[in-house]
């Protein structure tokens, strides 16, 4: 097995003031740059709230050297990356991740967005057009009314009591004196001695550091410029408040003068205070009928200060009387307690963490500074916060500690596995009767084991799907959610990650991360999900929804399988399913450790699981309430067959479309901010995804707009020469190479694959099929977008418009 990522990255200050953070790390496919700003929301004038999150959105429109259509957004969706950024209270982070070959010319285009911004008064006015829409959705989004309303309880001058999204009347453009500020902000914190850059991939440190110095000359170069100390969080000596609110009670604590290490210490306790096992404060709580759900969180956390906030929420009916108190009792359990076991558990599931994390999500870790585990200054620094929180001795109980976590501990592997005792290297390839009589059994399985990933990684993914004569009912799904619950966050903790969803009639368990463990996390599953347990109430909604596109995107899956009649009986379910499965990138211990667990398989194994019906030809559209004055529209568009030829054509099609789709109606027409369009395969259909949503432009406006943009795709690609034509294809397909896909995204693509009756080389065909693909065949697949000879299938928040569509159930 592979060395793991290191825990650590190498630091660093460059001569030129820029500070890095390099972290080589071998096993990643791709790579990934945080870039962080020292400067804020809090930094700006009280002239100009908004100035910050305006510039952030500034920088992306494009430079002299890199027009928008070159820069950093384009080159990134361009190459199969991601990219985005954040505006907080005290800082402003960039980010994108991208494969090895593509990384540089990312840092390139960077480091001069950041350099060299136009900002020209014409981008500038349509951009605060965004951000205005921005601040409507804001203003009536419940989630982001309920977080500003958790800081009502600080001081009026505090800077979090502010207003820092940035509108129309607080980004005054024509005023001279707001563009004097506008430069002034950039100049003063858009240069190295302000900035972090941390860069994670597979390169060596080396190759790592000259990336990062030749970022760092293209910067202006500057020392490190205090930011303001904001007035104390609160003016009372109380040091805490409450909120109450339906079915939901807000906890929150003003800390200050915290010493050193006082962040690491703040997640140490909250990390224990969520912890759901028996002998905790949320299982008490539970067994009290006090509060179903705990969420303890860092609101804030700059120059001493932090703002705790510990979230309950409620039953039905339940009266919060009584939380505190327990919570204060728990409290001072915890503070008398040994924390050396629970330091070693902390520390084994952070690096853990680390092992699989992404080079993205590496990369953001490292522009934090996050420590790996409780060091002894954080220790000191949590006994500091736990007095000033007021935790007392004299605690009733009865508390105890959580049990270990059973995912975090490594089983030594069996020397020269998969050799009979007595053979040596030279044997390989020898079994016992044993393991033939396994491997047979395996080969027969409807569970395969995939070949097409390398089996020597660190990490794998396992699928199973069971097709039911029924459908699952809500309380049934609410049951089986609630019982994987404390499952699923051990063994996300211990490096896999694991969801068990329903679409239509078929429920989906699927692992992925570090496969050591994987064998116990699906055996404890299977075991969990097969077992009878107490009924719960139907589950309710959550008390902050998600905005409208985004639960659009969660229904989608479910709108493309069929329905049948519903069911809560569990056992019923099971005695009729059938399954089948796909494993990857498992070495062969692994394989036979998932002995025990496939020989619990619910159901009837089944490899021959038809796909889901296709719908050619046919316009469905399904209303879905998103209770939101805002519109938004989905359009899923399948491939008009389901042959290789047509996802390759799809998936070009969905490359050319991305960047000119989002210039053309959030840029151009500026019909709204939540502007995408990308492939995605659901069931094993391919299918090109255009999603908009509108706070003033009704789904049938939109979806009108979206059509209009179908109809000039042929110009389009006419437009496109030769040589850049070529190189989009080739982009394209280099995104599907061996070197460049990490194992989640391999796997993903492998069990669609198989989902639509690909051969077992799908992932070595399809590369090489977009190489196929050339201007004539991408005009014909335009068109037959435009004739929906695949079918639309249309999600959004408003009843059909009449012919050709059909309304759906």
């Amino acid at each position: 097995m592979p060395a793991l990522n290191h825990l650590r990255p190498h630091t660093e200050t460059l001569a030129n003031g820029l500070r890095v953070t390099l972290r080589h790390a071998p096993n990643l496919k791709r790579c990934a740059a945080a870039l962080r700003v020292a400067a804020g929301s809090h930094d700006v004038p009280l002239a100009w709230p908004g100035l910050a999150h305006f510039l952030e959105h500034l920088l992306f429109l494009g430079t002299e050297r890199f027009p928008a259509g070159q820069g950093l957004m384009a080159y990134v969706q361009s190459h199969g990356g991601q990219v985005n950024a954040r505006t907080s209270e005290r800082t402003t982070d960039y980010f994108f991740e991208l494969s090895p070959l593509a990384f540089a010319g990312g840092l390139e285009r960077l480091s001069d967005m950041l350099a060299h911004p136009r900002m020209n008064l014409d981008d500038q006015q349509r951009e605060r057009e965004v951000l205005h829409a921005e601040f409507v959705a804001w203003s009536q989004d419940p989630a982001a009314q309920q977080q500003l309303a958790l800081f009502e309880g600080l001081s009026e001058r505090h800077p979090l009591r502010g207003f820092h999204a940035g509108n129309r009347d607080s980004l005054p453009l024509e005023q001279p004196e707001f563009q004097q500020a506008l430069q002034a902000f950039h100049q003063r914190y858009y240069q190295t001695g302000q900035m972090t850059l941390s860069l994670a991939g597979p390169q060596s440190l080396e190759e790592l550091r000259g990336m990062a110095q030749a970022f760092g000359n293209v910067l202006a170069h500057g020392e490190k410029v205090p930011q303001q100390r904001p007035v104390p969080l609160m003016t009372t000596l109380n040091r805490s408040y409450q909120q109450a609110g339906e079915r939901r009670l807000d906890l929150l604590f003003a800390l200050e003068a915290l010493p050193d290490a006082s962040s690491e210490a703040l997640e140490f306790l909250c990390h224990w205070l969520n912890a759901e096992k028996p002998g905790g404060l949320l299982a008490d709580l539970r067994e009290r009928e006090r509060a179903e759900k705990l969420k303890a969180a860092l609101l804030y956390q700059f120059a001493g200060q932090a703002l705790l906030h510990i979230e309950f929420t409620l039953p039905g009916q339940s009266l919060v009387t009584g939380i505190r108190e327990r919570l204060s009792d728990w409290l001072g359990f915890f503070a008398r307690q040994d924390w050396n076991t629970l330091r070693e558990e902390y520390a084994a599931l952070r690096q853990r963490q680390q092992h699989v994390s992404p080079a993205l999500q590496l990369a953001r870790l490292d522009s934090e500074q996050r420590d790996v585990g409780l060091s002894e200054a954080g220790v000191r620094a949590l006994e500091h916060i736990l007095k000033q929180i007021g935790a007392v001795d004299n605690f009733s109980g009865p508390w105890r500690l959580p049990a270990p976590n059973p995912f975090l501990s490594t089983e030594t592997p069996a020397p020269n596995a998969g050799l009979i005792r007595g053979q040596n290297s030279a044997h390989r390839g020898l079994r016992t009767f044993a393991q033939d009589r396994s491997r047979s059994r395996r080969e027969r399985s409807p569970m395969q084991f995939s070949q097409a990933l390398p089996d020597n990684g660190v990490d794998g993914a396992i699928y199973l799907r069971w097709r039911l004569e029924s459908t699952p009912g809500n309380r049934l799904q609410a049951r089986l959610d609630n019982n994987l619950q404390a499952l699923g966050e051990d063994a996300r903790q211990a490096g896999v990650d694991f969801s068990f969803s329903a679409s239509g009639n078929e429920w989906l368990l699927k692992i992925t991360g570090l496969q050591e463990p994987m064998p116990k996390v699906l055996e404890h599953a299977l075991k969990t999900l097969t077992t009878p347990d107490a009924d719960v109430s139907p589950s309710e909604p959550p008390s902050v929804a998600l905005i409208p596109i985004r639960q659009l995107l969660k229904s989608l899956p479910d709108h493309c399988l069929e329905h049948t009649d519903n069911t809560d009986d569990l056992q019923q379910l099971w005695s009729s399913a059938r399954w089948d499965g796909l494993a990857m990138g498992l070495s062969a211990q692994t394989q036979v450790a998932m002995g025990l667990a496939l020989s619990r398989i619910p159901g009837t194994p089944d490899s021959q699981l038809t796909p889901p019906p296709s719908m050619p030809s046919q316009r469905l559209w399904s209303a879905v309430d998103t209770d939101s004055s805002e519109h938004a529209i989905l359009l899923f568009c399948p491939a008009a067959t389901n042959e290789l030829a047509d996802e390759a054509a799809w998936r070009l099609l969905a490359h050319v479309c991305q960047t000119p789709f989002y210039q053309r109606l959030r840029v151009e027409l500026q019909l709204g901010y939540a502007v995408f369009s990308a492939l995605r395969q659901i069931h094993g259909q391919t299918g090109l995804l255009f999603g908009v949503q509108s706070p003033t432009r009704a789904p049938a406006d939109l979806l009108q707009h979206i059509e209009q943009f179908f109809s000039r795709l042929p110009e389009l690609i006419n437009a496109i020469d030769d040589i850049a034509f070529i190189a989009q294809r080739q982009r394209l397909a280099e995104q599907f190479s061996g070197v460049a896909l990490p194992t989640a995204l391999a796997a993903e693509l492998l069990w669609q694959g198989k989902l639509a009756g690909r051969s077992s080389d799908y992932l070595a065909q399809l590369p090489e099929s977009i190489l196929q693909i050339d201007r004539t065949l991408l005009l014909a697949a335009a068109q037959r977008l435009n004739q929906a000879s695949g079918g639309w299938r249309c999600l959004a928040n408003s009843p059909a418009p009449g012919a050709p569509w059909q309304a759906t159930k």
